[in-house]
């Protein structure tokens, strides 16, 4: 008995000795002297990439522990993208994307990966309006105004495409279908020789990211007639929404989200889920995204990946009703 007894003492010890490190190793993510990595899939400077390294300092210092934004771009964002899928499942290489992410199946003929069984959503972060714009050329002064010309003469009215499954493609294809247009589609490499084409009144209309439009916008370059946000925005109060406009069920934004890969321990990613929705709380109440255009948000992995299913349905059924064809 006095045998039995010992031995169960020892195996007890052994199994503490063994859960301990464990615990210990989940309480301590990330390690001290560890370096966190988020992969940005475009160019330095862009919109992605300025809220991504506003995020990677609000998460350094939150974390005590250096965060470093990385640039992957090319190949429509899944060179990137495929970096950190094949990245260690670790915690420690992130994905900072927008919404053109989780489309890459419906988009690309050969995708290298499917965006929603091959990462796992940690949280998104934030949320930008996007803005109409017209050739100055054009009569229209409103929205309503812009509407009734296209719908009497809906030859004349073609409508940039600056990237096939961005939210700026998504946006016209919803915009057109409940404002009732039949408008002609013209595809774009980019937001910027798009915007020079209808600057240059060659292309009657973009509906693109407001900060990127912006700025022609205000010097009068392209008349904006509204953004697809339920209010007004302080950066841009004078241009009313497409609600004011009439469509009052419109309603359409870009978003910012991050990813890990898919094996991604459940504690790590509920780690990192609770840091990075604290980060993009800070960033929202300090003004920092504001500044760019962004509105800040604190969803969640498992309200995250709901939005994203929902946003993959209706991007699907836009791009199948306007009978595009993947590439």
């Amino acid at each position: 008995m006095e045998t039995s007894m010992k031995l169960v003492k020892v195996l007890v010890a052994l199994m503490s000795s063994a859960v301990i490190p464990l615990a210990v190793h989940a309480q301590t993510f990330p390690e001290k002297g560890s370096t966190l990595r988020i992969i940005v899939p475009f160019a330095a400077g862009g919109g992605v990439d300025n809220a991504a390294r506003l995020l990677a300092e609000q998460l350094r210092k939150q974390l005590g522990t250096p965060v470093v934004v990385e640039n992957k771009a090319g190949a429509s964002g899944t060179l990137g993208g495929k970096a950190v899928q094949t990245a260690p499942a670790d915690g420690y290489t992130l994905l900072f994307s927008a919404a053109t992410h989780v489309l890459a199946k419906q988009v690309l003929a050969t995708p290298p990966y499917d965006p929603q069984t091959d990462f796992v959503p940690v949280a998104r972060v934030g949320e930008a309006p996007l803005m109409l714009v017209i050739a100055p050329a054009l009569e229209p002064r409103t929205l309503g105004q812009m509407i009734g010309a296209a719908k009497s003469k809906p030859d004349e009215w073609m409508a940039a495409i600056p990237a096939a499954g961005a939210p700026s493609h998504l946006a016209t294809l919803l915009f057109a279908k409940q404002a009732g247009l039949k408008l002609t589609y013209v595809p774009y490499k980019g937001t910027q020789p798009a915007l020079v084409d209808v600057g240059g009144n060659h292309v009657s209309l973009l509906l693109d990211s407001m900060v990127s439009l912006l700025p022609l916008a205000k010097s009068g370059k392209v008349r904006p007639l509204a953004i697809t946000a339920e209010k007004r925005s302080p950066l841009a109060p004078e241009v009313p929404t497409m609600q004011e406009g009439g469509l009052k069920a419109f309603r359409y934004a870009s978003w910012y989200g991050v990813w890990v890969p898919r094996g991604t321990p459940a504690d790590r990613v509920a780690k990192l889920s609770a840091a990075v929705t604290q980060a993009s709380s800070e960033l929202g109440r300090n003004g920092a995204y504001a500044a760019i255009g962004i509105d800040a948000l604190s969803e969640g992995s498992e309200q995250f990946k709901k939005f994203i299913a929902a946003d993959v349905a209706q991007g699907s059924e836009l791009l199948r009703s306007a009978g595009f064809k993947p590439e």
